[in-house]
């Protein structure tokens, strides 16, 4: 008497279960397509637009942040070196180069939903671009290491996986004409102990 309406809950709990999960799994996994790779370096431009796929758009509701609008900037993601291999906590990186013409610019360590990772509040967990130390011909090397360097220096978390999060705000790389000529930073493994 109560067999048929237990396997058709059952079956409605299975279903259930395993689409909101796997919805989930997938908000979780990926900002959306479209994405573009110059380097190391990874960014997502048609996310915060309105021509944005439906999973893009999810992921943007999900993670309830502020996006810039096309001509406001753009983020690029960093979780490998330029020669593929991924970002050790250990190990030291070099980043070096001039980033895209932009008004303004930011560099941190960034947990796996882009939060920044905060090593502690006395060391250097972020640069910009008014903070970096440049070259006279604008370019810059920024150490990224768990132990204090000199010059620029990023202090990455030692204990723990991090991706580098760079931030362009009002580029001209933002817009669509821009993508094809820009030229990122290198990201290089110096040292590892």
């Amino acid at each position: 008497m109560f067999r048929l309406p237990f396997l058709v809950a059952l079956a409605l709990l299975a279903a259930f279960g395993l689409g909101i999960g796997s919805t989930v799994m997938m908000l979780d996994a990926s900002s959306g397509f479209g994405a573009i790779r110059i380097g190391a370096w990874k960014a997502f431009p048609a996310a915060q637009t309105a021509d944005a796929d439906p999973y893009a758009r999810s992921h943007r509701a999900r993670a309830g942040r502020l996006l810039y609008g096309a001509a406001e900037g753009l983020s690029f993601t960093a979780e490998t070196d330029d020669s593929g291999q991924g970002l050790t906590p250990a190990c030291t990186y070099l980043i070096t180069g001039q980033t895209p013409p932009a008004r303004f610019w930011t560099l941190y360590p960034a947990d796996s939903k882009g939060e920044p990772i905060a090593v502690n509040a006395a060391l250097p967990g972020a640069l910009n671009s008014v903070t970096a130390l440049r070259r006279a011909d604008g370019g810059f090397t920024i150490a990224v290491s768990p132990r204090a360097q000199a010059g620029n220096w990023l202090a990455a978390p030692a204990d723990r996986p991090y991706r580098l999060a760079l931030t362009l705000f009002d580029t001209p790389a933002a817009g669509s004409s821009g993508l094809i000529d820009v030229k990122m930073p290198t990201v290089e493994k110096a040292s590892c102990p």
